[in-house]
């Protein structure tokens, strides 16, 4: 041993020590630490805005390293703003539960009794049933559920629910394949021993050769096997992204975005034009060209186009094993039955609430007294209350006690996320005290110097600059950071504040790039077909055509709807106009 090698060991063991130890508590130093090397921030800049953006800073940094649960750090307001002196606690309080956050609730607890009977399941089957067994319908079996189900029910457990699915499937190929390799060498084996007696040695060397060939492939899987791995996940991965744009309770930034917005309106006694059927119109189409394109993009990357395709055998095995996870769910039950009767009311209540100024059942109340939320919640309750069996069949076998409902009130607790209502609410809280603290407006009057940019130039800046933001960081938080920024933008330009509310908050759903940046993401690279250097592959070229397909229809049909590049008469006659908007920036 070399001089002074011992006392330096100790040495070396309580570095690893104590580097151990602050990894293993760096939450909390984190958490501890940040708020102090922030205070800078109040301490030589005057105003509001700077406390405001202290607090912003120090939430968007919890929220990026999850410091903090995410659900916890939306909480952080209610003692943040009152602290530095921006708002009282009870207003900020006021902000966590309004008519969209109700919105949202009620579509969770619907999405929740779908799940609860298994629905979902149901219909994901009921696709792959019909559209075969070659490996890109295969493929188009499962990213169509994914991204039906992904409108209304959670984007994670729309894909924790297909991706078992898929994974059967593909063993079934795996052992199909193994068992033709099987056949394979021992017809090799009888030839070899036939080649021993016929004394053909050169024969023999190249039978012996195919069947080593055979046996190392037994030990690896094929390219042709893991290529079909890799697209049938990040298939249902990036379809289930997609399909939470599509509808208005999708996923949280399209609630956050309809939050503002309609604050933003009310505030000039305007009404919102964003509602669940408008939603639609705007987004369905871009969600679609979109997933379709992801569809086409993953065959020509993955199954290499038409050069892929099953044995008759590995064919029947796939059919086999889809019809038989089907018959395990047996028939139709009357729940299941009432619970889609519900689902179908309650969307076509939403879509003709509001038919865009040609009518609907909503104009049969008085002028904004009913919403979104109010159908929302109706059928929440009747879920809670219509019977789950027939009641006179119930009573014949169980005297005495009550009917059980669709849905019960335990698994609705279980099952509904409600750390997304907080999420949703902080993101509220946070666009409030941006916009009382004058955050907002200086913001948008710095990025005002690209005015002289044509808009939909810089909408695509933007909606390229908010996409890539939310691959490292939640969505959530990024839509509730850039909304009442996007907002001010708008109107210090004269254009329609949802002109860049719309796309920015669409485009924090276009993460395809990095397992970190989605929850769906996270669940198939958790099964190991796939690897970060095959998602960043795949998902560079389809964040890309994502963005232009979205600017491309809020130039196109999004302007017929909401007519984006007109100021609504609402801004021009409210005490706010946009000439006073330009003026603060000067």
């Amino acid at each position: 041993m070399a001089p002074g090698t011992s006392s330096r060991l100790p040495s070396r063991k309580s570095c690893r020590h104590v580097l151990n130890l602050i990894f293993s508590v760096r939450n909390i130093l984190l958490i501890i630490i940040t708020p102090i090397i922030l205070l800078p921030i109040l301490l030589l800049v005057e105003g509001n805005e700077a406390k405001c953006a202290y607090c912003i800073i120090v939430m968007a940094i919890y929220w990026i390293t999850e410091a903090l649960p995410i659900a916890v750090t939306s909480l952080l307001p209610i003692i943040m703003f009152p602290m530095v002196g921006l708002l009282s606690a009870k207003d900020v309080s006021n902000k966590y539960l309004n008519d969209t956050a109700m919105l949202f609730v009620g579509g969770l607890i619907v999405a929740a009794a779908i799940e609860y009977w298994n629905i979902h399941k149901r219909l994901a089957l009921r696709v792959l049933m019909l559209v075969g067994s070659e490996p890109r319908w295969l493929m188009f079996g499962m990213m169509l559920p994914t991204w039906f189900l992904s409108m209304w029910i959670s984007n994670t457990a729309t894909t924790a629910m297909m991706i078992p699915i898929a994974n059967a499937v593909l063993v079934q190929l795996k052992e199909t394949r193994d068992l033709e390799n099987t056949d394979i060498e021992d017809e090799l084996v009888v030839q070899v021993e036939m080649s021993e007696q016929n004394g053909s040695l050169k024969e023999k060397d190249q039978k012996t050769n195919k069947i080593e060939k055979l046996s190392q492939n037994e030990e690896t899987e094929s390219p042709e096997y893991l290529r079909m791995c890799k697209a049938l996940s990040l298939g249902i991965a990036y379809a289930a992204n997609c399909g939470g744009v599509a509808s208005l309770t999708g996923t949280n930034p399209n609630v956050i975005m309809k939050g503002v917005a309609d604050k933003v309106f009310q505030e000039r006694n305007g009404t919102s034009p964003v509602t669940f059927a408008t939603w639609i119109q705007f987004c369905l189409p871009i969600s679609a060209i979109v997933v379709a394109f992801i569809w086409l993009w993953l065959q020509f990357v993955f199954l290499r186009c038409r050069t892929t395709k099953n044995t008759p055998e590995q064919a029947q095995r796939i059919k086999d094993v889809i019809r038989r996870e089907y018959s395990k769910l047996g028939p139709v039950s009357f729940a299941q039955g009432a619970v889609i009767a519900h689902f179908v009311l309650l969307a076509v209540l939403w879509i003709t609430r509001d038919l865009g100024g040609v009518g609907g059942w909503g104009r049969i109340f008085p002028p904004k007294t009913v919403t979104d939320s109010t159908p929302s919640i109706l059928i929440s309750i009747s879920l809670f209350l219509f019977p789950a069996v027939i009641p006179w069949r119930f009573s014949e076998r169980r005297h005495g006690k009550s009917v059980p409902a669709l849905l019960p009130w335990k698994a609705a607790e279980k099952m509904v996320p409600w750390g997304v209502v907080l999420l949703l609410g902080g993101g509220f809280a946070l666009a409030h005290g941006s916009k009382v603290s004058g955050l907002s407006d200086w913001l948008g009057c710095e990025l005002s110097v690209f005015k002289d940019f044509e808009p939909w130039v810089m909408n695509l800046v933007l909606c390229f600059i908010v996409a890539a933001a939310t691959e490292v960081t939640s969505n959530t938080a990024i839509c509730s950071l850039m909304m009442p920024i996007m907002s001010e933008l708008a109107l210090t330009l004269g254009v329609n504040p949802l002109y860049f509310m719309f796309p920015t908050a669409i485009a924090t759903s276009f993460a395809f790039m990095l397992p970190v940046a989605t929850p769906p993401n996270a669940v198939v690279f958790s099964y190991g077909y796939v690897k970060v250097a095959d998602m960043a592959m795949a998902g560079l070229l389809i964040n890309v055509v994502a963005v232009f397909v979205l600017v491309l229809g809020t130039e196109t049909w999004g302007e017929a709807i909401f007519g984006f590049h007109t100021l609504p008469t609402v801004f021009k006659t409210a005490n706010i106009t946009t000439s006073n908007s330009a003026l603060k920036c000067v």
